[in-house]
């Protein structure tokens, strides 16, 4: 069947098979490769994508489900001129980044994080990182690059 995805603002019309899931059509039809295929049962994370906004485990949802959404993944946070989206520097600058394989479902759970809460406490960043797994140390780099998150979007909000 033939669907039609609006990813990172760009119309794709992609042949899908009736089951198959949306991290299949993104990394093997579309080399949208930035969400990973972690666990591939939806428990890990790592293959977050936003869907109008939420967060949403790409391995865990149909393709054919998505059409007519705003899908957004890691690809479409940097600009075309290669600058990093304000999350993006806030991991980088946190050290957060660690291995790196976890790291695009956790800035896009960090967009959708913000996009509810501006300025979520510690415990509000624990439980919205519930379902994103990483497997290198642990999470203080991670909760210290989502506070500077906030603050720098927070900043850029008002200039």
């Amino acid at each position: 069947m033939l669907v039609k995805l609006d990813i990172n603002n760009f119309l794709y019309e992609v042949e899908v098979e009736p089951r198959e899931t949306l991290i299949n059509v993104l990394r093997e039809k579309l080399d949208l490769t930035g969400a990973k295929r972690g666990c591939n049962s939806s428990n890990c994370g790592a293959c977050k994508v936003l869907i109008d906004g939420e967060a949403v485990k790409s391995c865990g949802i149909l393709a054919k489900n998505v059409e007519s959404k705003k899908i957004y993944t890691i690809e479409g946070f940097a600009t075309s001129e290669g600058k990093l989206h304000p999350i993006q520097e806030s991991f980088v600058e946190a050290g957060a980044v660690q291995c790196g394989y976890c790291t695009p479902g956790m800035i896009i759970t960090t967009q959708a994080l913000l996009n509810k809460n501006s300025s979520p406490t510690e415990e509000e960043i624990r439980e919205a990182f519930k379902e994103n797994l990483c497997r290198c140390t642990g999470y203080v780099k991670i909760i210290e690059a989502v506070k500077l998150s906030a603050k720098k979007l927070g900043v850029n909000k008002n200039e």
